[in-house]
């Protein structure tokens, strides 16, 4: 790991301290609001600087070791935000866990980690406490969601003042677990320099401006909403209107009072489903940003007809913030449905091909990226972060895609989900592609599962729009006419709904797993 050193030339980098010069002059205003409580409450900036400090002195008085894990597992709330700001403040390494993992993964992050501190829900202080205590760990605190538990007892007692720890841009301020569905998840491990030139690059990019409102409906344990929208809002001293689950209807509530939204794919199409997503409803929004998952163009061009605003849709990984973005400003181009954009600034992306030749303009590779916002490399893995940067330092991001002619890249998928049948590379984003275009098709996902003689065969499994009649076979049918008989799917099942993650990402892994024994020899 990068060393909990300060800067060589004395600099503070510390990302909270750059965040907290950032709090407007009037500390007294509002910085956050939370709009899905029993009660109105809010918070202001003076609140955050307070609460912060208590919880860094109480971090202070535990006496750990420099570079020491905080490992957090707690339902969303402004107390939860203030202790990832704390923990940065004091200078130690912020290590926050999906709330739906259960004990089998929480032990093995723990003892991955080897956390001094671990922080988790009241209601699972039994559990957690004994694993956490067995893997060597010091300090277990409760923090609930209605602003209970054993943390904030103890911080109360501290002092309401405190100098942000000295720290290089190169000391570690994070570790994000990956999700793990190839294997054994790794921690991809980021910097205070990482995170703050990223939030930087995006105030500037995404014209973040003076009374700017965020509205925050987007879980704070992953990038998108821990990284990208709350180091927006703080780096540009904006209001947050909070909420701790997203609500579409109180999302609607919210928009005429915001300009920022961020979510995932699957909000804007819940969203979408309301009849009070109006152009009116959004008259005052500057911008809605999405991500984590892809966008369906179909989803893209609805939302502009509804609202007459295009999602500005982004891409980005745990072990780069993000790298690419579709242009804020017109000058610098149009948003285009299917693409995520062009490389940030600062950020360099390539596309090269299994031979390591870079690929021409429309040609599918592997993307690969260089930049100040990639990370420090994997938690105690070495090798695994060897393998995983060329010779000439890029990062391989495990992504498949393509620049067009016009510079804008396209995500076709992860390698891991490349599907290689009868020695053919298929693509599943091609081919869900065509089928989504298809009459009566909300989604679908594509995979390959073994076959006997191919190596791979193609799946398809489609959810159907409500109300919708569709058969498989005449989805397979249409296919043939559209695409090469080599990536027709072998199989289309229909589906209510795809499996997916917290953040919306489809969960491809399980529908590999489902239909594994589908063409087993005999």
């Amino acid at each position: 790991m990068r060393s909990a050193t300060p800067a060589a030339d004395g600099g503070q980098h510390n990302l909270f301290a750059a965040l907290r010069a950032a709090f407007p002059a009037d500390l007294d205003a509002t910085a956050i609001e939370v709009a899905d409580g029993d009660a109105p409450l809010s918070y202001s900036w003076r609140d955050l600087d307070r609460a912060t400090a208590m919880l860094a002195n109480l971090l202070d008085s535990l006496d750990l070791p420099a570079g020491s894990r905080i490992a957090v597992q707690t339902e969303k709330s402004v107390e939860a935000l203030m202790l990832y700001l704390a923990v940065l403040r004091a200078g130690f390494v912020y290590l926050p866990l999906n709330t739906a993992y259960q004990a089998a993964e929480i032990e093995y992050f723990i003892g991955n980690a080897e956390p001094a501190v671990v922080v988790c829900a009241p209601k699972h202080f039994g559990w957690v406490s004994k694993l956490a205590f067995k893997a060597g760990t010091r300090h277990v605190f409760t923090l609930g969601d209605d602003r209970s538990g054993s943390l904030l007892e103890r911080a109360s007692h501290q002092g309401d003042r405190h100098e942000p720890a000295l720290r290089g841009a190169d000391d570690l301020a994070a570790i994000l677990y990956t999700s793990g569905t190839t294997g054994r998840s790794k921690g991809a491990m980021l910097t205070h320099g990482n995170m703050l030139s990223n939030a930087r690059t995006l105030k500037a990019y995404w014209g973040w401006q003076p009374g700017d409102v965020l509205v925050h409906a987007l879980p704070i344990f992953h990038v998108h909403g821990l990284f990208v929208a709350i180091h927006g809002a703080l780096l540009n001293g904006s209001k947050m209107i909070w909420l701790a689950k997203f609500d579409p209807k109180r999302v609607l509530a919210a928009l005429p009072h915001a300009t920022v939204f961020m979510g995932v794919p699957t909000l804007y199409v819940r969203l979408l489903a309301e009849p009070g997503l109006t152009r009116a409803a959004c008259s005052g929004m500057r911008l809605f940003v999405a991500g984590s998952a892809p966008l369906l163009p179909e989803t893209f061009n609805a939302w502009r007809e509804r609202t007459g605003q295009a999602i500005l849709e982004r891409y980005g990984m745990s072990e780069t913030v993000m790298l690419t973005s579709n242009p804020y400003d017109p000058a610098d181009g149009e948003r285009r449905a299917g693409t995520v954009g062009f490389p940030l600034p600062g950020v360099q992306l390539r596309v090269r091909d299994e031979q390591g030749r870079e690929c021409p303009r429309g040609e599918i590779g592997g993307i690969e990226v260089k930049g100040p916002n990639v990370f420090a490399g994997y938690w105690r893995m070495p090798e695994k972060t060897k393998e995983e940067f060329t010779d000439d330092g890029w990062f391989k991001t495990g992504d498949v895609g393509r620049i067009d002619e016009r510079g804008y890249v396209c995500i076709v998928g992860r390698s891991k989900d490349l599907i290689i049948s009868g020695g053919y590379n298929v693509y599943p984003a091609e081919i869900e592609g065509y089928i989504n275009d298809m009459p009566g098709v909300a989604e679908s996902a594509v995979v390959g599962v073994p076959h006997p003689d191919f190596g791979e065969a193609v799946v398809a499994v489609v959810v159907p729009q409500a109300g919708a009649q569709l058969d498989g076979a005449a989805i397979a049918a249409a296919l043939k006419s559209q695409i090469a008989n080599f990536k027709v799917p072998k199989l289309v099942e229909l589906v209510q709904e795809l499996p997916r993650n917290t953040m919306g990402k489809v969960q491809k892994n399980l529908l590999r797993e489902r239909h594994k024994g589908l063409f087993a020899a005999g």
